[in-house]
């Protein structure tokens, strides 16, 4: 009986996540991915890690819970400091299957940044109840996962704290039930496999607090939309910053028109990177000091939170992501690093807008090439965009149907994905 693992005197191991504990990385293809765990507001509550380990399968099986691991090393991630990289210092919830549970695996992650998705409708033998009661005891966290309560799963939601139901699966009777069953206990419950605005409505009248899917990137229809004039000023600096090199008097202008650009530009300008004597108060000043490349950026990010309004801010942040991923990619493949960054930070702008891209497309100052690219057009400008969308959903056999098709290379796009996601992190908090 299961019931008997709480009277079980095991002592708890040692965890360890130096160096020498953690698996040896083999010369396979590893590749992660992040998914968005948002609460009831819209803000960030954690990520779901979905990882590729070293082998040709595209699902995660027990089998591959070794590999699983080696795609935590070869990343670095049971390091906390580059942990907090992938995951901007919010809990990871990475998928634990009961063969990592017998062989220690779990332990490759940080304990108190990591929480452990187990199986939650499978009777586990007490030797394993006890196992997850030594690692809830150093910090880890759990999560049932597709969890459907029966008398016998009793125990595990003793170990829980947080149930993840998907509601496709179940019925709203054993939701109900399952709710009654948690009432009064430290649980969170979070609806899984929400991608659509329909499925987190009902999600949230039932009383889920957390929601796992892409249902924010769905666009949410907004009749008699007019754009905002600061919209209509930032396309017309979208559009001079397509300018190589930046003709400032053009620029200029634009900018002193825009007061919250004009403040981060001269904010950026006067600190200390820069390191001028003399304080800085012309914006074509600024412009020349700062330079191209950086004011781009800058730019381009306030353009992109202008767009994104009221909207959850893990838009702009996947938006970011986007960007900086097709921009690294973009020119090693000798296509226009900004053009490509455009491209990713834009690609959103349905679910930011309340608008179909067929109806805003035709007013963004683009090539039609990147036009057509963000109409889901297949050409050469939206191969790596249309790769980092598969990547996203953890669909493998899909990233590598296109890497074959395209000849793209999978293990530097995989390690692009994991430094855009960091350099996004950094670029969204540190206000550069």
């Amino acid at each position: 009986m299961i019931m008997q693992a709480k009277s079980m005197a095991t002592p708890i191991r040692s965890v360890s996540n130096t160096e020498e504990t953690q698996p040896r990385v083999s010369g396979g293809l590893y590749m992660v991915a992040r998914q968005p765990i948002l609460d009831q507001r819209g803000r960030i509550h954690a990520y779901k890690l979905r990882f590729r380990g070293a082998t040709e399968q595209a699902e995660i099986t027990p089998q591959m819970c070794p590999s699983m691991a080696e795609t935590a090393a070869h990343f670095g991630l049971h390091k906390p400091s580059e942990l907090k990289k992938l995951t901007g210092k919010m809990p990871a919830f990475v998928c634990c299957p009961t063969e990592a549970l017998k062989n220690d695996l779990a332990q490759t992650l940080p304990a108190t940044l990591t929480v452990l998705e187990i199986p939650g409708s499978l009777e586990m033998p007490p030797e394993l109840i006890a196992v997850c009661q030594e690692l809830k005891a150093v910090g880890f966290r759990f999560a049932l996962d597709d969890f459907k309560w029966q008398a016998q799963f009793e125990p595990l939601l003793e170990l829980a704290d947080f149930v993840k139901v998907d509601i496709d699966l179940t019925s709203k009777d054993e939701r109900r039930e399952l709710f009654e069953r948690v009432r009064g206990k430290p649980i969170g419950m979070l609806a899984k496999n929400i991608d659509t605005q329909a499925g987190y409505v009902r999600a949230c009248e039932e009383g889920f607090a957390l929601f796992e899917g892409y249902y924010f990137c769905e666009p949410v229809p907004v009749r008699n939309r007019r754009p905002p004039v600061s919209q209509i000023l930032r396309i017309d600096i979208l559009r001079a910053l397509q300018q190589t090199p930046l003709e400032v008097h053009k620029v200029g202008p634009l900018v002193k028109r825009d007061g919250p650009l004009a403040y981060q530009l001269l904010r950026l300008a006067n600190s200390p990177i820069w390191a001028v004597r003399k304080e800085i108060d012309s914006i074509e000043q600024a412009l020349m000091i700062v330079g191209d490349d950086a004011f781009r950026r800058i730019a381009t990010t306030a353009i992109a939170s202008e767009f994104n309004g009221n909207q959850s801010p893990e838009l702009l942040c996947m938006a970011m992501v986007r960007g900086r991923f097709c921009e690294v990619a973009g020119a090693k493949r000798n296509l226009d690093p900004f053009i490509q960054y455009l491209l990713g930070l834009l690609s959103l702008l349905p679910a930011m807008q309340g608008q179909p891209m067929k109806n805003i497309a035709p007013a963004l100052p683009l090539g039609d090439e990147i036009r057509e690219a963000l109409l889901g057009t297949k050409n050469p400008e939206r191969v790596l965009l249309g790769w980092l969308e598969k990547l996203e959903c953890g669909d493998w056999a899909g990233c590598d149907a296109s890497a074959e098709t395209d000849g793209l290379n999978q293990h530097e796009l995989a390690k692009t994905y994991v430094e855009a996601v960091a350099w996004t992190e950094v670029a969204l908090h540190s206000g550069a």
